[in-house]
């Protein structure tokens, strides 16, 4: 087995070791020279294309358009919405000058203080305060709306402790910012956005998530109202995969961004925002991958067939490739992504390894004998399960393999999240049943000082209050008092 697996710690060992070795040695990311902020490699981020691809066909789809906005906000924008600059105001990097120059006494550069900005800017931890100031030169009449855009972009939030794509203080995301004539319209744009990214995480990610509103503790700064989408990784904890916002006329009334409606009468415009990010790629590794290294779901594997040649000489070499060109070329027609590693600067069992731990999901192991006994060796990376099948029709099969391979992995993540999601009833019998992880429903009495004692006293928070489920109404499991319905606690990333 290659030195790479060999050093993979077991994720029974050290989860979180497990998971900052994987990143590293499946050529994912790597740590940079600025702190909290990581290099994405070509295997990372060809995974985050796959995603970014998927994404934004489902956004066009719905009537979006991409558009960019500038990076550095001015620092007066940001405090116009006092519950945003509230949320922001800590994570926080701001420009401050513009010019460098050499210091006097010859120790290098320093900053120019004579060059100091008029008015400081802040690198963009979220665009809702420019895009808007914007959209007020935008839109004068009812005409004019709805307007849906969506922004491709890196953000920047001074995190303090920072884990590779699940918390960096630089990451990518995606932001969608949409403005309506009427609450009606938004709040079903901020349903329809969630939809999508439920419908991404599990027929794409293969990730199953809840889909549910967040308490008023844990909402996004500026909203009205955040809805989410929460997924369980493999330890128990909870990771929230994404959110969308209905942000009401906060944002238009702090940046005075009225329209005519059809009585010429003059109104507020209403919003919504919508975000997932790099962070995606932590839910993609904590759900499916293994000790032996990545598990990526097919559909979004950048490479979903690998072709290992097993040969002995240049003769068997080339009588391999004759045999593969035909299969390759009837996958790829089939749409499916497939590379022939004839590499001979790598040995077969290090090809094996190397493939293994980036996650490519099937890989088939041909020889020459193979070849004159018309068979091929098959390993699916979900199960590690290797069968010999027949060369006749093995495209077909193979298409066949990756639509089983996503089903499954899909169905053992949801089986997992079952296994780990209890219902109490007391405080006490919470405090016990959140140590072993995993989502716990219970009763909660709806204030945030009764959230706020649970989280201090248990490191537990409100993933969300679920659309769907139970609704029975109780009471709540630390005060007694009424409860509308369970909502869902657990400890997240």
């Amino acid at each position: 087995m290659a030195k790479e697996l060999k050093d993979l710690t077991k994720r029974s060992e050290n989860y979180s070791q497990w998971y900052n070795d994987l990143v590293v040695k499946a050529d994912l990311a790597e740590q940079s020279a600025v702190r909290g902020c990581m290099v994405i490699k070509p295997y990372g981020y060809a995974i985050w294309e796959k995603m970014q691809q998927e994404l934004d066909r489902m956004f066009k789809e719905t009537g979006h358009q991409n558009a960019y906005f500038p990076l550095l906000i001015p620092k007066s924008f940001l405090s116009r919405e006092a519950d945003h600059v509230e949320g922001f105001a800590k994570e926080c990097a701001v420009v401050t000058h513009y010019r460098l120059k050499n210091a006097e006494d010859g120790s290098g550069v320093v900053v120019d203080p004579a060059a100091r900005l008029e008015e400081e800017l802040i690198i963009r931890p979220t665009s809702e305060t420019i895009i808007w100031n914007t959209y007020r030169n935008w839109i004068h009449s009812y005409r004019d709306l709805p307007i849906l855009i969506n922004q491709w972009a890196n953000v920047m939030r001074w995190e303090m402790r920072t884990r590779m794509f699940l918390r960096t203080a630089e990451f990518l995301w995606q932001e969608g910012h949409t403005a309506h004539a009427t609450e009606q319209e938004a709040w079903e744009e901020a349903r329809r956005m969630l939809d999508i990214y439920a419908e991404f995480a599990e027929k794409y990610m293969a990730v199953p998530v809840i889909k549910g509103v967040k308490s008023a503790n844990e909402r996004f700064a500026g909203a009205i109202e955040t809805l989410c989408i929460e997924a369980m990784m493999q330890d128990g904890k909870a990771l929230q995969a994404g959110t969308s916002h209905f942000l009401g006329q906060n944002f238009a009334k702090a940046f005075d961004v009225t329209y005519v409606n059809k009585n010429n009468q003059p109104e507020y415009v209403w919003a919504t925002s919508w975000g997932v990010s790099t962070r995606l790629m932590g839910a993609l590794i904590m759900t499916h991958s293994d000790d032996n290294g990545l598990v990526l779901p097919p559909h979004l594997a950048p490479i979903q067939v690998v072709i290992v040649p097993i040969y002995k000489n240049d003769d068997q070499k080339s009588v391999i490739a004759d045999a593969v060109a035909p299969i390759v070329k009837e996958l790829r027609a089939m749409g499916v992504s497939v590379k022939f590693d004839d590499a001979d600067n790598k040995r077969p069992g290090f090809k094996f390894a190397d493939y293994e731990l980036k996650g490519v999901p099937v890989r088939l192991a041909i020889g020459a004998r193979d070849i004159e006994n018309g068979t091929v060796e098959v390993m699916r990376r979900d199960t590690l399960e290797k069968h010999e099948t027949s060369l006749e029709g093995i495209a077909q099969y193979c298409k066949d393999l990756l639509e089983d391979i996503q089903n499954n992995i899909f169905k053992k993540a949801l089986d997992h999240r079952a296994s780990l999601t209890r219902t109490v009833d007391t405080y006490e019998e919470f405090k016990e049943e959140i140590e072993k992880g995993g989502f716990i429903l219970a009763h909660w009495d709806g204030t945030t000082e009764t959230e706020e004692k649970i989280k201090e006293e248990t490191k537990a928070t409100i993933r969300c209050i679920p659309f769907e489920g139970d609704k029975t109404p109780g009471v709540c499991m630390v005060t007694g008092k009424p409860s509308a319905q369970r909502v869902i606690f657990a400890r997240n990333y």
